[in-house]
């Protein structure tokens, strides 16, 4: 390999997000070099079907002519501006508009960012002002949950209740709680049904919150569906009976919608599918179908009406992002909204899902290595097990989850692995006949994977 081929330069100089350095500099980079529709293409020529719509974000696939159009319109008439001292642009005002019309929260503020990180960090900036306004300083604790993922900043990473993420980085901090993961498969006891299932955890939630003290927290966050925690969806009842245990200790509910939200679940947004309303929510990823950098923080007016007193008593509003409402990425964002109505992105997920998952589980549900396919919309996980009575999982070090997913490429789709779980999140314009294709060559990547461990 040239040492000035971009592998070689990527591999020497490139630090990958949620990579392992040294196995990068061994194995090298997957470069990506084109897309058309629910395909991509490598630098070698190697065409896949793209299962995870890149991160859960290209839910429009990879080159829609619209977005680009959009955006190079945008790029000549006005490239950027910013969003402080009452300054705004018309692409700006154009998708706040589409995105308060769907929203769950009526009559709703909308504040705008660039990731779901930074959307997550300012929900919980919002809820800490919020509680000062209305003068209960004290009120700061924030509660997740074991297996979510909230972001990569510092308040992302501390939501996140994945190990991997604290490792070194000594993120711990006592204002973060986190409540029981809401994984029947994984954590419900012997014999327990899903119904008593939701009443311990609310339970041990409560206990918790009783033991912190309620005048301590401020709010809860939660992923509707947990995504790269193990695209975990709820049992029944569990959203129901948080909102209302969560009103009773005066405590916000703030959803993560970043990878639920624009029909993915089957609704505009994952908490109308499980039945709740948050205090506030967060978006990204699919908000510009992943075109350009964009997220959003929608909040209630009860909550506004508080945050705007204060600002008004402080004389302004202290936060904000230089990039907040950037009028390029507003344009293709507001685009993409417009094309999600117009191809019926909720009536999708629910017909394509429904598909996928009965394809998923005529094709797997009785193979030695899945314990469990679980999903909801046009989002579905498989969960990898080395023996299916007793749910036992393989051994961390084997990293099988990684050796499907390498499998998977061999047969030209890709998916994401998030340890032994395959998470699957293809785009809305994904048709029958390659939700087939996808499910096919999953079945035989997993089939590969079986014969090369002689199981």
């Amino acid at each position: 390999m040239p040492h000035n081929s971009a592998r070689a330069i990527d591999m020497s100089m490139h630090l990958h997000s949620q990579t392992d350095p040294r196995r990068h500099e061994q194995d090298g980079p997957l470069i990506i070099s084109g897309g058309e529709g629910v395909y991509v293409r490598d630098d070698a020529g190697n065409r896949y079907i793209e299962g995870m719509s890149g991160l859960w974000t290209a839910s429009l696939g990879f080159n829609d002519q619209r977005l680009a159009a959009a955006a190079a319109s945008q790029f000549a008439q006005l490239a950027n501006y910013h969003t402080f001292n009452h300054r705004t642009n018309e692409p700006c005002i154009d998708l706040i508009e589409q995105l308060a019309a769907v929203s769950p929260i009526a009559d709703c503020k909308i504040f705008l960012a660039n990731s779901g990180s930074e959307a997550n960090d300012s929900m919980v900036k919002l809820a800490w002002y919020y509680q000062a306004a209305r003068g209960k300083p004290d009120k700061r604790r924030i509660i997740s949950r074991n297996g979510a993922f909230h972001g990569s900043t510092v308040m992302g990473a501390v939501l996140s209740g994945l190990p991997h993420m604290h490792r070194s980085f000594g993120m711990k901090s006592d204002d973060i709680l986190y409540a029981g993961k809401p994984h029947f498969y994984r954590e419900a006891r012997d014999s327990e049904t899903e119904e008593a299932f939701t009443d311990r955890l609310i339970g041990e939630l409560e206990t918790m919150i009783l033991a912190a003290g309620p005048d301590t927290i401020a709010a809860m966050i939660a992923e509707p569906v947990m995504g790269a925690g193990g695209v975990v969806v709820p049992p029944k009842g569990y959203f129901t009976k948080l909102s209302t245990l969560l009103q009773k200790h005066d405590i916000l509910l703030l959803a993560d919608e970043v990878v639920c939200g624009f029909g993915r679940t089957g609704n505009w947004f994952g908490s109308q599918t499980f039945g709740f309303k948050p205090d506030m929510f967060s978006v990204a990823k699919g908000l510009s179908s992943g075109y350009l950098p964009i997220a959003a923080v929608v909040v209630s007016d009860a909550l506004y009406q508080t945050i705007a007193d204060e600002a008004h008593r402080n004389g302004t509003f202290g936060h904000g992002f230089t990039y907040s409402g950037h009028p390029v990425a507003s344009a293709v964002a507001a685009e993409a909204l417009r094309i999600y109505h117009e191809i019926d992105v909720v009536g999708r997920a629910r017909v394509l899902g429904a598909q996928m998952l009965e394809a998923l589980r005529e094709a797997l549900a009785d193979h030695p290595m899945v314990g469990e396919i679980r999903g909801v919309g046009l989002l579905a996980g498989i969960e990898l097990v080395a023996d299916r009575r007793t749910k036992q999982g393989f051994p961390a070090e084997a990293r099988i989850g990684a050796q499907v997913e390498r499998a998977c490429r061999q047969r030209g789709i890709i998916l994401r692995n998030m340890g032994d779980v395959l998470a699957l999140c293809p785009p809305y314009i994904i048709e029958p006949d390659q939700i087939d294709e996808l499910v096919r060559a999953l079945f035989l990547a997993i089939e590969d994977t079986r014969e090369s461990l002689s199981l």
